[in-house]
């Protein structure tokens, strides 16, 4: 056989040994989740363990806060991530030491991020001693209390930070792409470079704008760091709650876990089934609009 034909083939095995894990660790999942443990003398196919979790207050709150974080995150990162990239394109950074910059916080680990954010917004933390010098505050106390709360102020703040890079960086070479191309064309025709930016740079990048939401979104309600290092005890995010219930000794009660996580992939389908939706709309409405 031709090397040329072999390369291609060797360079995919490994995406498909991934992916076989992948798939594998989800059907363990969904068969522990409907009480199917064979090794524990558990046999019957159920939806006892689903009804039981989502009938439960504390489960349900749970599911909310996650969301809550979820949608402030992706939704706020995805703004500041869109300014960003706008900023690095518009004056010609889109290489060399400022886009480095950008990426920085998108190689940081979440637990690194974690310390960080304890270390600059703590109560006794980097930016209450800066305002306690400069006598914005009296006291320590004074500060907000962003970490710790049922707010989750804090996870949200640590999530914008690290995502918000992340979008600018994604959507990147399809905004530099349609700024250098049909941008600069409508510039050339009098358009204003604000007109131009968002009646054709800016629509023409919400498909890749809309992947990064859709893919900060997911994380953000998956995540288990950033909510069990900074959130509060009460309500815990999903992902927290999942994890302890997954820690419980007793191995029969292993199924309840299981359909959590069974609830958190369901829920992602649902949102990438929307955003399926969604850029179907977005995409035929910008086609309409530049037929016309």
């Amino acid at each position: 056989m031709n090397r040329n034909k072999i390369a291609p083939i060797l360079m995919i095995i490994p995406f498909l040994l991934i992916t076989i894990l992948v798939l594998a660790a989800i059907m363990n999942i969904l068969l522990q989740s409907f009480g199917y443990m064979p090794v524990f003398g558990l046999y019957d196919f159920t939806l006892k363990y689903y009804i039981e979790e989502l009938s439960r207050p504390e489960v349900l709150q749970s599911i909310a806060v996650s969301l809550c974080i979820s949608v402030f995150s992706s939704v706020i990162a995805a703004v500041l991530g869109t300014l960003i990239c706008a900023a690095l394109v518009y004056t010609g950074r889109t290489r060399g030491g400022m886009l480095y910059t950008v990426r920085l916080p998108i190689l940081v680990p979440h637990t690194v991020v974690a310390v960080f954010t304890v270390a600059l917004l703590a109560q006794t933390g980097l930016f209450a001693r800066v305002g306690y010098a400069l006598g914005l505050i009296s006291d320590y106390t004074e500060f907000p209390g962003l970490l710790y709360g049922t707010g989750y102020a804090g996870v949200i703040l640590a999530y914008i930070w690290k995502e918000a890079p992340f979008i600018a960086y994604f959507t990147l070479a399809l905004m530099a792409s349609i700024s250098g191309t049909l941008g600069e064309a409508a510039e050339n025709l009098g358009a204003s470079p604000v007109r131009s930016f968002f009646h054709i740079t800016l629509p023409m990048s919400m498909p890749a704008i809309a992947r990064g939401f859709l893919i900060v979104f997911i994380f953000a309600f998956g995540g288990y760091e950033l909510p069990m290092l900074l959130g509060a005890t009460l309500p815990k995010a999903f992902p927290v709650y999942t994890y302890i219930e997954f820690l419980k000794p007793d191995f029969k009660l292993r199924p309840y876990a299981m359909a959590m996580n069974g609830i958190t992939l369901i829920l992602s389908l649902l949102i990438a089934l929307l955003y399926a939706i969604m850029m179907s709309r977005l995409l035929r409405k910008i086609g309409g609009d530049y037929e016309r």
